[in-house]
């Protein structure tokens, strides 16, 4: 038993050192909900052309 729990251990240390050397920047809060939580869409953009009416 004591095995699984070092084994365990030891691959979430190496996760975690995994994450933290390829971006650094981890965000481990959960889901976002809101404006700050997306990123307009490309063709969202103001200077956008306005759509053509008849």
């Amino acid at each position: 038993m004591w095995k699984i729990v070092l084994a365990f251990i030891a691959f979430a240390a190496l996760a975690m050192f995994i994450l933290m050397k390829s971006g650094g920047d981890i965000d481990m809060s959960g889901e976002k909900h809101g404006v700050d939580a997306h990123e307009p869409a490309p063709g969202a953009a103001s200077g956008a052309a306005p759509a053509a009416s008849h």
